[in-house]
């Protein structure tokens, strides 16, 4: 198999980090902030490798939770509602609201959409997008919040940073935790609300260390590892 070619940047930002090396992470945070930088704000995302087996139903989670200082971008939201909820969606900052013809829009092929929040009289028209917004993570769901009566309030959250989470198949959750211009306070901040938030989902059924690595990384850097608690974690 052909190694695949790391750019300069990244080859750099390598030199300082010693493979295995965990820090606190305040201290991470500001290692990252040192790397090389990219062209463009880039996205700083969080790894966390959790100690469960997915395709057991109470150990695959999935939620949303609210950054202490947002992602510094607005997400894009759309809500399948009608009346006066789908007025008051707009007015919270969704990009479009409606029913059978927003289902329609996506039948035809439109996604150009973060999030989409449902009220659950429209799981009728949702339903049917099973196919299209299920493999991409845009399915409406109770777990993340974004099935819910109040479709205004939960416009609101997710257009000021709400973020959505979900264990994939090897047990590891990826989550965006704001831009590299960001204070390394409030990512630091956010990071550790992330990883607060993820321990008290530790299911009752999980057997030694819940959290077994961390991991903090830009959209063009190396990652830089981040030492957790022993409250149901463990280092590498």
């Amino acid at each position: 198999m052909k190694e695949r070619k790391r750019s300069k940047r990244y080859r750099e930002g390598v030199k300082g980090l010693t493979p295995g090396q965990r820090f606190p992470a305040d201290e991470a945070v500001k290692i990252l902030s040192g790397l090389p930088k990219a062209k463009f704000d880039e996205t700083v995302n969080l790894a966390i490798k959790l100690n469960v087996d997915p395709k057991k139903a109470e150990q695959n989670l999935r939620g949303a939770v609210s950054l202490p200082h947002g992602l510094g971008r607005s997400m894009r939201v759309i809500a399948f509602a009608e009346g006066k909820d789908a007025e008051a969606a707009l007015k919270a900052g969704a990009l479009k609201a409606g029913g059978a013809e927003l289902a329609k829009e996506i039948e035809g092929g439109w996604l150009e959409f973060d999030v989409a929040i449902a009220h659950p009289s429209q799981m009728r028209n949702v339903g049917r997008l099973g196919k299209i917004l299920g493999p991409k993570n845009l399915m409406p769901t109770p777990k993340a919040g974004t099935v819910t009566e109040n479709v205004e309030q939960a416009v609101k959250e997710f257009v000021a940073g709400k973020v959505e989470y979900r264990t994939d198949a090897g047990g590891n959750i990826h989550v965006p935790i704001g831009k590299r211009s960001f204070a390394a306070s409030k990512l630091s901040d956010n990071l550790k609300h992330i990883v607060s938030h993820v321990q008290s989902l530790r299911p009752s059924t999980v057997k030694g260390n819940f959290i077994e690595r961390i991991s903090l990384a830009a959209t063009m850097s190396p990652g830089v590892g981040v030492q957790v608690d022993q409250q149901g974690a463990s280092e590498e």
